[in-house]
């Protein structure tokens, strides 16, 4: 067996501490899933590949139908990893919707990744979902709101958009910057599927802009930048801290976690670059305030 699969088996009872009890050095529930990984790294063929995940997803779906499972985890894991090889488990949809309804913060987690992974924006069983993205958008904790925004940001039915805009619109102010970001992105996820609907809260756009935190910053630069192709003469006054926020990232003014193999955050870099020239392009006065040196 390859070196990389005994690593990922020897990481899954960490990743995904499916033991409740501490300091176990083996997990008796990841034991199917460790299993099924080494089994299909054995096989031969694909005919045998099929037959053994057929056989794996009708175990699972008699299991995850049980009203008395306490694997719902473990089994959501091993359905991802079937779909993942293209193996279709539509049972279990409806399942990991309840997990992240129901289940504890863990729970929750792997459900909300699952729902992400097995459902698009126009599956029906998605509005399942709205009710308890909305719930956790008004917790208290701070895990089960990032869970939320994450599933917003990366899908959430169109037609339900005005129901959650303004809990999400309200995390921009929230104190702690992992929650704003995330924020932004969702917001960024609604102007791309429905522009109509943000377009009231472009200047809170502008405050993400100079956020304190870098990672809010640089998350609100996807929005900017799609804005601007879209409509470059409207944002032509933000050319200047545009220019300011390149000067700082080339100055090194970031953390160190932005760098690259030494070199300031190219990525952000080559954003701005992509920003800056939208707004100067054709435009003399404009292109006049971009020329800068660090």
């Amino acid at each position: 067996m390859s070196d990389v699969v005994e690593k990922t088996l020897t990481a899954l009872p960490s990743l995904l501490s499916l033991d409740s009890h501490p300091g176990s050095a083996k997990l008796s529930s990841t034991s199917k899933l460790g299993n099924l990984i080494r089994g299909i790294t054995e096989l031969t063929s694909k005919h045998e590949e099929e037959k053994l995940i057929q056989h794996e997803l009708l175990a699972i779906k008699e299991q995850v139908s049980s009203p008395n499972t306490t694997m719902m985890k473990e089994l959501m894991v091993r359905s991802i990893y079937c779909e993942m090889l293209g193996y279709e488990a539509s049972f279990s949809y409806i399942h990991a919707i309840k997990l992240a309804q129901q289940g504890t913060v863990l729970e929750k987690r792997v459900g909300y990744l699952a729902v992400s992974l097995f459902l698009n924006e126009s599956h029906e069983l998605l509005l399942l979902l709205v009710n308890t993205v909305l719930k956790d958008l008004q917790s208290t904790n701070l895990i089960e709101v990032c869970m939320a925004l994450t599933v917003v940001s990366q899908m959430f039915p169109k037609d339900m958009i005005p129901a959650i805009l303004p809990l999400v619109e309200e995390k921009l102010n929230h104190p702690k910057e992992i929650i704003r970001r995330k924020a932004v992105l969702a917001l960024y996820k609604f102007y791309l599927i429905a522009p109509n609907q943000v377009q009231h809260i472009h200047n809170k756009f502008r405050k993400a802009l100079c956020d304190k935190d870098p990672g809010v910053m640089t998350a609100s630069l996807h929005i900017y930048l799609q804005m601007i192709q879209e409509n470059p003469e409207a944002y032509k006054d933000l050319t200047p801290s545009f220019v300011t926020i390149l000067k700082q990232v080339v100055g090194g003014k970031l953390p160190m976690d932005f760098n690259y193999h030494t070199v300031p955050a190219p990525w952000l870099q080559i954003q701005l670059l992509r920003i800056l020239s939208l707004l100067g392009k054709n435009d003399q006065r404009t292109g006049g305030k971009i020329s800068f040196k660090v």
